[in-house]
């Protein structure tokens, strides 16, 4: 599929997916560990409205007290709160709410399908008050048109009950580079030339750096400058990094006699 259209309306939905995380979490070779929700897609993506497969998988995690760090851009996680608030009681949950700009127009014309700044900060205030450690990642900061809402993100999250914070800075892998270009010259044309060209900065000449070590953050002056201003952020507001979740509780269901023969 391609990183255009494709991406947005070609959807694939993995009905059975919380019956394979039960499959997964009973073999006995499996060590308990933190899962990520989800490092690839958001798992709070309009579709779940209707599929519910987020929820069903938290509730395999909480009967198993596996460990679940939660990160999203979407005020759906809110939800959720009731499952998540049992395993934060326990050292089992934590939430990331990433949020691009606070600019509400920016936003719409970025990520149109996703909630806006002011319901992610609200996700952050409710999630806060309901004693769920969560943070922001400030991400992506795309260099010449929102990186300078960095200190402001971090600012409003914190105010919002953020506990932790992190960033990450864009990059625009394969076809998504033009792509990005082409949504430049649209919306912002005067500026597509001085973003593209930051962007490269940050990546060594290229617009995308596959490396493990510097693909989020970057390399050279410029990405410093950013890292410092994060810093200065966190420093400012009093966050700190990410919670360590406890994967001591873990626990199989026990099972009924009958299951000893299935």
């Amino acid at each position: 599929m391609s990183a255009g259209l494709d991406f947005e309306s070609k959807i694939l939905v993995k009905r059975n997916a919380p019956q394979l995380l039960r499959e997964a979490l009973d073999k006995k070779s499996y060590e308990p560990d933190v899962i990520a929700m989800s490092g690839v897609t958001d798992c709070y993506q309009p579709g779940e409205r209707e599929f519910r497969l987020t929820r069903q998988c938290l509730e395999v995690l909480a009967e198993y007290r596996n460990p679940v760090g939660l990160i999203t851009k979407n005020r759906l996680v809110t939800r959720d709160i009731d499952i998540l608030q049992e395993m934060a009681a326990w050292g089992g949950a934590c939430a990331i709410v990433s949020v691009t700009t606070l600019n509400a127009d920016l936003c719409g014309k970025l990520e149109p399908r996703a909630s806006r700044p002011a319901a992610r900060l609200e996700a952050i205030e409710a999630l806060a008050n309901a004693g769920i450690p969560v943070g922001v990642n400030a991400a992506p900061m795309i260099p010449g048109l929102t990186d300078n809402e960095l200190p402001a993100i971090i600012k409003a999250a914190a105010d919002a009950g953020a506990s932790f914070a992190s960033y990450i800075v864009v990059r625009l892998p394969g076809a998504v580079g033009g792509i990005f270009e082409s949504w430049l010259e649209r919306n912002y044309p005067d500026s597509r030339q001085k973003v593209m060209n930051r962007i490269a900065e940050v990546h060594g000449g290229r617009v995308s750096d596959s490396r493990f070590g510097t693909r989020m953050k970057g390399e050279g002056e410029y990405a410093q400058q950013l890292k410092a201003l994060f810093a200065a952020a966190k420093r400012k507001t009093g966050l700190g990094g990410y919670p360590a979740l406890s994967r001591e509780h873990f626990r199989r269901p026990q099972r009924g006699q009958m299951d000893l023969f299935g």
